[in-house]
Formats: structure tokens, sequence, C-alpha cells
């Protein structure tokens, strides 16, 4: 039990590589009103960068530095120790951005509450170039991702890095900053590479990912719109009867490491198909809860569904 007596201890995760800006995001965080606790908050340090915390914010907030030099600190007896010497309220970890995150271990009555990113708008093509397969596994488990000094980003590598962050973790709410705050990045109709305005909009396949990513987007967009697309079957057992789930397969982080991205889609023709055949879809777009999506998302009512030639391309972002 948490020296608080609550039955789960709050652990906020936040991480990111080196100079991300993850020891200015917390010192702001616990300067807000809405972050303050009665009690004394524990923040674990997995590395020390150039920037340091004020001792002054931590005195007011009654926040105790702890430092770790290796994941393998971080095991049972760790945790066991921080709890009876602190008792805390809560905890923060400053991540180290190339540990494995599957080394943390949190105890079973400590419960992951949050998880933020902070990348490095300015250095984040060379870590994606580099880093890629632990850029994603930090991306896919983050409720939050923030990237910061997009101040010399031009619009098409801001448009690029935001596809392909909510490529990998589509439900991330995604926040991109300059030096004036943050940036308000719409892409109008009139640029998408498809005709919004057609009866049937025609999604060819080198559009696919900005349609997926804009649909994700824009409820308002795409409600009660009809798109024609080919896609690939994704079926299961576990899927409600005349469902399935038509897509394209993306590389999202690195050669080893694609993932598929659809919608759910509801159709007569349903039972017929078969995981891996591809095929044309014409479907009106609605907005619905589905549990996969974890909330409210797109789902298809299917119009048509016939066989087509399979798409070689992967996805493009």
């Amino acid at each position: 039990m948490s020296g608080n007596n609550q039955e789960k201890m709050p652990v906020f995760l936040i991480n990111g590589f080196l100079e991300a800006g993850k020891t200015q995001f917390i010192s702001f965080t616990l300067q807000q009103e809405y972050f303050q606790a009665d009690g004394v908050t524990v923040l674990i340090l997995c590395e020390e960068g150039d920037t340091e915390y004020d001792q002054e914010l931590l005195k007011k907030t009654r926040t105790k530095v702890i430092t770790v030099d290796s994941a393998d600190e971080l095991d049972e007896d760790f945790f066991g120790r921080l709890e009876a010497l602190y008792g805390p309220d809560r905890v923060l970890i400053e991540w180290n951005g190339i540990w494995p995150q599957d080394q943390l271990k949190l105890p079973a009555d400590w419960e992951l509450f949050q998880q933020i990113t902070i990348i490095d708008g300015s250095t984040f093509e060379l870590y994606l170039n580099n880093m890629k397969p632990l850029l994603g596994l930090m991306v896919r488990n983050s409720e939050l991702i923030i990237m910061n000094r997009c101040d010399d980003l031009t619009d098409d590598s801001l448009t690029r890095y935001r596809r392909g962050l909510k490529a990998l973790n589509p439900q991330a709410d995604l926040i991109l900053e300059d030096a004036e705050g943050e940036i308000e990045q719409e892409l109008l109709e009139e640029d998408l590479p498809y005709d919004m305005k057609a009866d049937v909009i025609q999604i060819d396949p080198g559009a696919y990912g900005i349609w997926y990513i804009d649909a994700l987007d824009k409820e308002d967009r795409y409600k009660g719109k009809v798109v024609e697309f080919t896609a690939m079957v994704l079926k299961s057992p576990e899927f409600p009867k005349n469902y399935f789930v038509p897509g394209r397969m993306a590389m999202t982080c690195c050669e080893a490491d694609m993932t598929f991205l659809g919608f759910v889609c509801k159709a007569r023709e349903a039972r017929t198909l078969e995981t891996g055949m591809w095929v044309k879809v014409r479907a009106r777009i609605e907005y619905e809860f589905w549990q996969d999506y974890d909330g409210t998302g797109p789902v298809l009512y299917a119009e048509s569904v016939e066989p087509a030639e399979e798409i070689k391309e992967i996805v493009q972002f």
C-alpha cells in the first residue's frame, strides 16, 4: 500500500531523448495549480542533462529528487525504500530515452497513471533515422506527445512528422510548439489529394495514409461521407458478425516494425472474406464507440465490397 493509503500509487512517466526538454516540462508542470499535491512528490531522474531543477521550486512543491544510473536499480527493493522513506502521494519518472521501457517493472500497487513523450523538433529527423525502435516504443505508450522547438521546421516537415506520430499512436494527443507556443496546424480541404466534394471520394493508394490520419482527427469533415479505396482484409473471430477491417500496411518505425492501419467496417460481404484478400471498398463513414479504438472512431458501413488487385507499396506519410 502506498504511503498516502491510496489503492494505487500514481506514477507519471515523462520520456524523451537527452536534451528534449523533459526537465523544463516537469518544472513547468510542478508549478501549475492543477498539479499541486498535499503530500510529497518523488521525482526519479534516470539521466542528468544540462538543465538542473530549481531547489526553491523543489522545496516549495515538496518534491524529493532521486537519481539512478541504471535501469537495473529500479527493482522492488528500490521502490519499497522510496515508499518507506518518503511516503509519497505520487511519483514522477524522468525516463532515459535510450533505456528500453520494458525494463521498468512497477510494484503491483503502483499504477502508470500517465505517460508523456517530449520530442525536440530540431533533432527529430536525426533520432527518426537512427533510433526508430526506441522512438516507437516511447510514442506508442504515451497519452500525450509534445514536439517542441519547431521554429525552423517547414510546413511540409511538420505535416510529415505529425502524420508519422499519429500513425504510431492514433489515440495520443499531439502538440507541436515553437517559441510562440502551440502551432495550429490545419490541413485544409482544398489541400487534400482527393475531392471532398465528390459524391464518392476516391482515395488513391498514395493518399491512403493522409486519409487515414485526417479521418481520425476530423469527424466533422468526414461524418456521413462516402469513400472508395483498395485495401487488404483483416478478420478475427472476435469481430461481430458481418464486420472486418480493410486496411494497409505502414512502416511506422522501421522495416521490422510494420503496422496495419484500417477502420472497422460492417458489410454483408464480410462472411465471404478471408484475411489477406484484397478488396475495393465503397463505404459511408460514421463515428461510433468501438472497443478497439478505446473510444469513438471511424466506423465504415459498406455499400459494396469487390475483389481487387494487390497494392504492393506500403503506406507513406
